[in-house]
């Protein structure tokens, strides 16, 4: 088919490559490159973001240029085979390999790139607290992988107290955010040891609770001495959450009544 339109005059341009690349199609690409068609650094990215080892070796051999996107594909869908090919041949990488690494969960990965040299960063560990992997967290710290309070806000945030437990218990810092991020996703039980465990809050906490519709997180902050303002209510009563906007009206927080005069709370 691709030969047909070929020769018929259908243009073709370094998509055409890039797709065969992305579906494995090596005999495609080699027609595709041997006739003429453009390639460019997406035809190694999508052969490494996909797998596709026989791509990847028959580009880089004949000439397709890559960059850094081909390593961190490959780091972040766990195929060391590929990374390590890419990188023997010269190929750059960074620290969005090991941060890629991070969010996809592979370890194997992980180490390769940090004992080969390849930088990382803040990123690193956030994107293992992102996606909730204790693991690669603990390996990034133990090996010197800095970290910030963004770590804690990511467990938080995406619901992962082992993550948050550890990088706390270790000496990650962390701030407001996380309280506030842990009430956003009504995530109480992280809430609760963050609270108990001396992490500061302020408004955002009772707000986010409010602005997502979780009454239990609005609660719990309330309950334990957490401030809240018309920022509360206001939220509560923008998108809809009447049961919320009662709670807090009734136990005291302070609200606009041009800002809470939504028809969703008239239902």
């Amino acid at each position: 088919m691709l030969k047909y339109a070929n020769e018929n005059g259908c243009e073709w341009d370094k998509d055409t490559c890039r797709m065969a690349a992305e579906n494995g199609h090596l005999e495609i690409l080699r027609y595709a490159h041997e006739n003429g068609c453009p390639w460019s650094e997406d035809t190694c990215s999508s052969a490494a973001q996909n797998g596709h080892m026989e791509i990847l070796e028959y580009a880089h051999e004949n000439g397709c240029e890559w960059d850094e996107d081909t390593c961190r594909m490959a780091a972040h869908n766990g195929y060391l085979e590929i990374l390590s090919f890419a990188h023997e041949n010269g190929c750059p990488w960074g620290k969005y390999t090991c941060s890629s690494a991070a969010a996809g969960g592979h370890l194997d990965v992980l180490k390769f790139t940090h004992e080969n040299g390849c930088s990382w960063d803040e990123d690193t560990c956030h994107c293992a607290a992102q996606n909730g992997h204790l693991e690669i967290l603990k390996y990034a710290h133990e090996n010197g992988c800095p970290w910030d309070e963004r770590t804690c806000v990511y467990a938080a945030f995406y619901g992962h107290l082992a993550v948050l437990e550890y990088a706390h218990k270790n000496g990650c810092l962390w701030d407001e955010q996380t309280c506030s991020n842990a009430a956003a996703h009504s995530s109480v039980e992280i809430l609760k040891y963050a609270h108990e465990n001396g992490c500061p809050w302020d408004e955002d906490t009772c707000c986010f609770a409010a602005a997502n519709g979780h009454l239990e997180a609005l609660k719990y902050a309330h309950e334990n001495g957490s401030l809240w303002d018309e920022f509360t209510s206001s939220n509560a009563a923008g998108n809809g959450h009447l049961e919320v906007l009662q709670f807090a009206i009734s136990n005291g927080c302070s609200w606009d009544e041009n800002a809470c005069w939504q028809p969703t709370i008239l239902l």
